[in-house]
């Protein structure tokens, strides 16, 4: 009798460990095989613009959470001397090596083709957080997810300082255009 209960118990364990599985298992996650982030500010003296392609993100189709790093160090700038000032003298990019993003998408079913959606979540910048709402577009089809986007970010949210003799060369803020491409995740 108790042998038989012990199997009916097993049993019920080991269903419970399969559906588990299974729900993880089916947990469908993308890493970008290719990023593409620019930023540009439009300031009365002089535009700003750089390039960065070492983000790295994931998304998890099911719960639809995202990630994405990007190392500050890699934006590029076209005169040597912005990129020194923007990685010493703003982003303090050896105190705050990363930016980040990780958020949610809200509005959109999970299924593939084309849509339009917002993610949710925390922007980090300069080692200051702050909650935003990012809208883009997504294109998705059974192995490539395809994100890109055209956002603001307010330089005094993220407490990046701008000294007044360069005030003018500097708008408040910047704009920034991303693009990434995924391709399946698998653990190694």
């Amino acid at each position: 009798m108790m042998e038989l209960r012990i199997i009916k118990i097993m049993k019920k364990l080991l269903l419970i460990i399969f559906l588990l599985n299974c729900l993880f298992g089916f947990s469908q996650k993308f890493k970008t095989n290719n990023s593409h982030i620019r930023f540009f500010s439009d300031a009365p003296m002089e535009d700003i613009e750089a390039i960065n392609e070492s983000a790295t993100s994931i998304v998890d189709v099911t719960s639809k959470a995202i990630v994405i790093v990007v190392p500050i160090k890699s934006f590029d700038f076209k005169k040597e001397l912005m990129q020194e000032h923007f990685n010493e003298n703003y982003l303090e990019s050896d105190d705050f090596p990363n930016a980040t993003f990780k958020g949610k998408l809200i509005d959109w079913n999970g299924e593939e083709g084309t849509a339009q959606v917002s993610a949710k979540g925390t922007m980090e910048i300069h080692g200051v957080s702050k909650e935003m709402t990012i809208t883009g577009d997504l294109d998705y089809s059974s192995n490539v997810l395809k994100v890109s986007t055209v956002f603001n970010i307010k330089l005094e949210d993220h407490k990046i300082k701008i000294p007044k003799a360069v005030f003018y060369k500097i708008a408040e803020e910047v704009e920034v255009t991303a693009n990434f491409e995924y391709a399946p995740y698998e653990k190694n």
